[in-house]
């Protein structure tokens, strides 16, 4: 189908010949696998933190307080920083490699981050599926938020690159989405295995990560580079073939023209954050800072970190907290 992109070059909206073809939609949806792993990151560590084999292995004074709700504030009965860590130390690795995983995906390409990123993240479940003391589960939980900083950096920026601008709202959205979806699987996954006394029910849960991450890894091998991050990296006969491809048409010649000189234009760009300080681009700027700032201010990530551990503070047993963090 016969649909065309739209990109605006000095201030002249153009409409660019192409079709929203199979192999883009293909590419984009294994590409977007990365928020699936995201997701499931998110929703699976406040299950874990709730159930009873887990806590009696890793964190028996959590447990103990648990067990002994009677005399024990439910508020207080989660107070563990190392538990507290267990939780957190993804978010804090995923916020250190974001600043490595903008460099790596402009010299090595948007591909090679994502493969990159879906190793660590098999690294990482593959280390809580296996864990026998606090720490591998920390450094599990280190390699995992390593994983995340790569593919929240790289997923999105495929995903534009590679679609049509007239889709690509459309497409990029399918990473949210899968956000969405990860952390509603994992819920479901962390409801079923909580019913498992043994130890095989988190760990089974922790180690699901690995399926996910296999399929960004697998995918990875297979994902062609987008033409733009072949352009940065000078290989123009390649990225001109890969832009025919990707748009099913052979007259790719404006689009690709406008992609080599938006490259060479950002080259010559000497301070880019003094640049986004000019006045012309203070209202995108303001938006992506406000935007993020004010949904972390909501405290929403506090309910998909902690969900069955607040339900379960609040008097829930064990079950009926994972089955409300699914409904919510």
């Amino acid at each position: 189908m016969a649909i065309g992109g739209i990109a605006s070059t000095g201030g002249v909206n153009k409409k660019y010949p192409g079709k929203l073809t199979h192999f883009v939609l293909r590419s984009c949806l294994v590409a977007a696998m990365g928020g699936l792993i995201f997701g499931y990151d998110i929703g699976i560590s406040g299950g874990v933190t709730s159930m009873g084999p887990f806590l009696d292995k890793f964190f028996r004074s959590v447990a103990k307080k648990k067990n002994h709700s009677g005399t024990t504030n439910k508020y207080c009965q989660y107070n563990s920083q190392m538990l507290t860590l267990f939780t957190s130390s993804l978010y804090l690795a995923a916020l250190l490699s974001s600043l490595a995983a903008s460099t790596v995906s402009r010299k090595f390409g948007r591909q090679r981050s994502m493969l990159f990123g879906g190793l660590l993240f098999f690294a990482g479940g593959l280390f809580n599926f296996i864990a026998q003391h606090v720490w591998m589960l920390i450094v599990g939980r280190v390699l995992l938020g390593f994983g995340v900083g790569f593919a929240n950096q790289a997923v999105p920026l495929y995903l534009s690159e590679m679609a049509p601008s007239k889709y690509r709202g459309c497409l990029n959205i399918g990473f949210q989405l899968l956000i969405t979806f990860g952390i509603v699987f994992a819920n479901v996954l962390n409801f079923f295995f909580g019913k498992i006394t043994s130890d095989w029910g988190w760990r089974s849960s922790l180690g699901g990560a690995m399926i996910p991450a296999l399929v960004i890894i697998i995918g990875s091998l297979w994902l062609p580079d987008t033409p733009h991050s072949m352009i940065d990296r000078g290989n123009h006969h390649e990225a001109k073939e890969q832009l025919q491809k990707i748009r099913g048409v052979d007259n790719v010649d404006e689009e690709f023209n406008d992609l080599v000189a938006a490259s060479i234009a950002s080259t010559r760009v000497e301070q880019p954050l003094r640049k986004l300080r000019e006045r012309k681009y203070r209202p995108q700027v303001s938006l992506a800072f406000l935007i993020p700032m004010f949904q972390q201010l909501t405290g929403i990530n506090v309910i998909m970190f902690y969900a069955p551990v607040l339900f379960n503070s609040i008097g829930f047993k064990d079950k009926a907290s994972l089955m409300s963090a699914i409904i919510t």
